[in-house]
C-alpha cells in the first residue's frame, strides 16, 4: 500500500498525487557506522590477542631459563657429589660402585629373522621394530627380565647426560595424534606433553635421565629413535655378547660410544 503526498500546483490548482518512496541512501550511513565499528572492534581484539601471546611467550621463556638454570645446577650437584664419594672411597682403601642405573638406553641391532613369538612380542613391546631402532627403558625387575630374554636382537646400558642429551635433540620426535613429529620447537613439546607439565626440550632431558614422575609419558610420547649404522661397523663376532667380544647384551657405559657412533 502506497503512501501519497499532495502537490498543489498554484496556476492551475490542480492535484497531483505520486507515491512516496523512502530515500535509498537514508540507511547507508548507519551501515557504514556498523561496518566501521566492526573493523575497529576486529582490529581492537587482534591488537589484544597478539600483546597476550607476546605477554605468554616473555613468560613462558623466563619459566624456561630457570628451569635450565635450575636443571645445571642439580647436574653440577650430582656429580660433585660422585666425585667426594669417589675420593672418600679411595681413601679408606675401598672401590666405589656407583648406583643402579634408573633408565636403560635399549638399542636393536638385529633383524627379526627366525624370531620366536614370544621374542616378537617383546620387540614389539618395547617398540623396537627395526634395526637400530633406540628407546628409553626404566630399570625394573620386569623390564630386567624381558631385556634378557631379546638379549640376542639387543645392546643396552646407561646413557650419560651428554650423550642422552645429544639423541633427544638430534633424532627426538614425539607422537602427536599418531604421527610422528620431530622435535623442532618447544612449541612442539608443549602440544605434546604440556599437561604433564613438559615445556621445553630440556625437560625431557631432564625428565629422561633422571628418572622424573613424568617418565612414562615423556618415554611414550618419545618416537622410538632411527639411529644411523655404527661408524666403522661392528665387530667380527657382532652377535656375542658384548662381555664375550660380540655387541649383543648389557654393555653398562660402554653404550654412549655405540650411541655417539651411530647418532
Amino acid at each position: 500500500m502506497f503512501e501519497y503526498e499532495v502537490l498543489t500546483l498554484s496556476t492551475s490548482f490542480t492535484v497531483v498525487a505520486r507515491p512516496f518512496l523512502p530515500s535509498r541512501t537514508s540507511s547507508y550511513p548507519t551501515t557504514l557506522l556498523k561496518k566501521r565499528k566492526s573493523t575497529e572492534k576486529s582490529r581492537e581484539e587482534k591488537k589484544n590477542a597478539a600483546l597476550e601471546a607476546r605477554k605468554n611467550l616473555r613468560s613462558k621463556r623466563q619459566v624456561a631459563f630457570k628451569r635450565a638454570e635450575q636443571y645445571v645446577n642439580e647436574y653440577k650437584k650430582a656429580e660433585r657429589e660422585e666425585i667426594r664419594l669417589k675420593r672418600a672411597a679411595k681413601a679408606a682403601g675401598n672401590f666405589y660402585v656407583p648406583a643402579e642405573a634408573k633408565v636403560y638406553f635399549v638399542m636393536r641391532i638385529k633383524g627379526i629373522n627366525n624370531l620366536a613369538p614370544k621374542t616378537k612380542k617383546i620387540m614389539r613391546l618395547l617398540r623396537l621394530l627395526q634395526i637400530n631402532n633406540g628407546v628409553f627403558v626404566r630399570v625394573t625387575k620386569a623390564t630386567s627380565q624381558m631385556l634378557l630374554m631379546v638379549e640376542p636382537y639387543i645392546t643396552y646400558g646407561e646413557l650419560s647426560l651428554s650423550a642422552a642429551r645429544s639423541v633427544i635433540y638430534k633424532r627426538g620426535a614425539l607422537k602427536i595424534n599418531g604421527q610422528r613429529i620431530p622435535i623442532t620447537s618447544n612449541q612442539v613439546v608443549e602440544q605434546a606433553l604440556g599437561k604433564y607439565g613438559i615445556l621445553t626440550i630440556e625437560d625431557i632431558v631432564h625428565e629422561i635421565v633422571t628418572c622424573g614422575p613424568a617418565f612414562k609419558q615423556v618415554s611414550n610420547a618419545l618416537w622410538p629413535f632411527k639411529l644411523s649404522n655404527a661408524l666403522g661397523g661392528y665387530r667380527t663376532r657382532k652377535f656375542k655378547t658384548f662381555i664375550e667380544g660380540g655387541e649383543t647384551g648389557k654393555r653398562e657405559h660402554f653404550i654412549n660410544d655405540l650411541v655417539r657412533a651411530s647418532n
